[in-house]
């Protein structure tokens, strides 16, 4: 096996979800993930994709993540907000509560720790 990992989703199959009814804001969010990696210490990696609408969310893990298009804003329940553009970058820590609102389709790759 390599040591290294080429960050490339050709070839895999990806996987369809949406947000839990009770999590659900507003539209009809279908979340698209390519997951390339599922390494020891529960580490994952790979790219998500969201059509537009808004959730609840909370975080148990630490996932930091790169935006590669689309806009979405990220709000804290303590009022911070983070508008996100390709090139955007974030960190979310495990206890992160709030909303993520995908205002057009984005598409992320990212790499969480559980």
């Amino acid at each position: 096996m390599s040591k290294a990992q080429p960050f490339d989703i050709s070839g895999i199959v990806p996987e369809e979800g949406r947000p839990a009814a009770d999590r659900l804001i507003s539209g009809d969010p279908v979340f698209t993930s390519w997951n390339i990696e599922e390494a020891e210490g529960g580490i994952y990696s790979g790219i998500w994709q969201s059509t537009p609408g808004k959730w609840r969310i909370q975080y148990d893990e630490w996932e930091y993540f790169h935006i590669l298009e689309g806009r979405s804003i990220v709000t804290s329940d303590d009022g911070e907000i983070f508008h996100l553009k390709a090139g955007d970058r974030l960190i979310l820590r495990p206890g992160f509560k709030g909303s993520w609102e995908v205002v057009e389709t984005t598409r992320k790759d990212y790499v969480i720790r559980l």
